[in-house]
This record gives C-alpha cells, structure tokens and sequence, in this order.
C-alpha cells in the first residue's frame, strides 16, 4: 500500500489506497477508511502500476472531496496561539470546526462541565465544556471564526 500526501484548502490528508475493484476505490484518509466512488471505473489488468500513477488521479478529487458529514479530520497543525498564563488552563479544540456561540466572558467563574462555547463540526454543534473550574482569564475566539483541531479556546485559571 501506498501512501500519498495532499493538501485540499490548506489542510494535509495523507491518503493510503488499499484496494480499487471497478468504480469503488478503498482508502484511508488520516487512518479513517472510506470507500470512494469513482466516476469511471478501472481496470486492475490493464493498470498493474495502479500503486503508481493511476490512483492519485483518481482518487485525489474523491478523496478531497467527500460529504460534509463524512470530512476526515485533518493533520493536526501547528498554531501560533497564546498560552495559558502560568498556572492556567487551555480549553482546545477537540476538532476542527465553527465557533458558533461563545458562552463565558473574561473574569467569569466556571465550574468543570460548563458549556463555554458551542463549536460546528461535519454539520453539527457541539457544546464544549469546561475540564477545570475557575475563572476565565482569555477567551481566544470569536462567533464566525474557524479553528482547526488543538487550537486554544479558552484559558482558565
């Protein structure tokens, strides 16, 4: 199997293409399987170098593309952030995704299971909650913004 690199609107998928029968291609997108569609199909015959040339063709636009709800997670990348204060907390991102609604304030006391702001992901919103309690020192984002997986939210002293 062999791996391949891509980078779709700034983000790197690494691509291992397991097996292609006809139209349907079997690959691993950042270790999650799918199986693609394929506009034409291929033949394995007439291809033996399919481990070559013809896959990345092939499956670069499938695989960069497939429904919103089924997006595999990008390669976490670094990102220039602030860090927490000594002695704080950093509330990440658990996924990529949409800051939707940001819950707490600068100043504000949390308590461990509050929801201090409400992230979109793959068409969905998910209310992340607060590992520590304590008082809210920064909040780092802002409704509207995007933020890829391991970003600081929210810093908690």
């Amino acid at each position: 199997m062999k791996t391949y690199e891509y980078k779709v609107k700034g983000v790197n998928y690494e691509v291992e293409i397991a097996e292609v029968e006809g139209k349907i291609a079997k690959v691993i997108v950042n270790g999650i399987p799918f199986e693609v569609e394929m506009q034409k199909p291929i033949n394995a015959a007439k291809h033996p170098a399919l481990a070559s040339k013809a896959q990345p063709a092939v499956v670069a636009p499938a695989a960069a593309a497939p429904a919103p709800a089924q997006a595999p997670a990008p390669k976490p990348q670094p990102q220039p952030q602030a860090s927490a204060p000594a002695g704080g907390h950093s509330l990440k991102a658990p996924l990529p995704g949409t800051i939707i609604d940001v819950k707490v304030q600068v100043g504000q006391q949390v308590n461990v299971g509050d929801t201090v702001l409400v992230l979109e992901a793959m068409k969905m919103q998910n209310n992340i909650e607060s590992e520590y309690a304590g008082k809210v020192s920064s909040v780092l984002v802002k409704p509207g913004e995007t933020v890829m997986e391991g970003t600081v939210l929210v810093t908690i002293e």
